[in-house]
């Protein structure tokens, strides 16, 4: 399935507060095969989330090998100095505490504190780490597309079942 996450809800079963699992009905956490997130945002993102029970599945959309492009509007604390993008696709940019760099990422600036970041892999608070790395804080961060298949109308904190035919499109951009 597909969830429009609001922010402040963990991707977790086992934290305090709002759990993303919350926002499903309660029948679902009666699965077996439990159902997973298929990566994490953290609680200050919201977008895009998959859950799946199908392992096959989220080890495919995970994988690096795939290749899946995830999606995030970003909003700045301060202006962009106008290098990001080439920094950012150079695959030369490393993270503090980081042994390799990172792959490179497409940076669409939008204006001055607004960038939508498209990136194939997922390391930890890796968007916010790599604003922080070129000297800018990231206010809010938004997921709206991870592959072909992105929110459309689904009202923050709604979610909706996929069908074949948006895995398909998960996976065909």
């Amino acid at each position: 399935l597909m969830l429009h996450k609001p922010a402040g809800y963990t991707c977790s079963t086992k934290d305090r507060g709002r759990l993303v699992y919350d926002l499903l009905p309660p029948r679902w956490a009666l699965r077996s095969p439990a159902l997973s997130t298929v990566g994490r945002l953290d609680r200050e993102t919201s977008g895009l989330l998959l859950m799946t029970d199908d392992g096959q599945l989220l080890h495919r959309i995970i994988s690096p090998k795939s290749n899946l492009a995830k999606t995030y509007e970003a909003t700045l604390a301060h202006p962009l100095r106008g290098d990001e993008a080439a920094l950012f696709a150079s695959g030369s940019l490393m993270l503090e505490s980081e042994t390799t760099p990172l792959r490179p990422a497409a940076l669409e600036i939008i204006d001055p504190l607004h960038a939508r970041l498209s990136i194939t892999e997922g390391r930890y608070h890796q968007v916010r780490r790599m604003f922080a790395a070129v000297g800018n804080h990231v206010e809010a961060l938004h997921r709206p597309q991870v592959g072909g298949l992105g929110l459309g109308d689904l009202a923050a904190g709604q979610w909706r079942l996929l069908d074949v035919d948006d895995i398909a499109r998960l996976f065909a951009a």
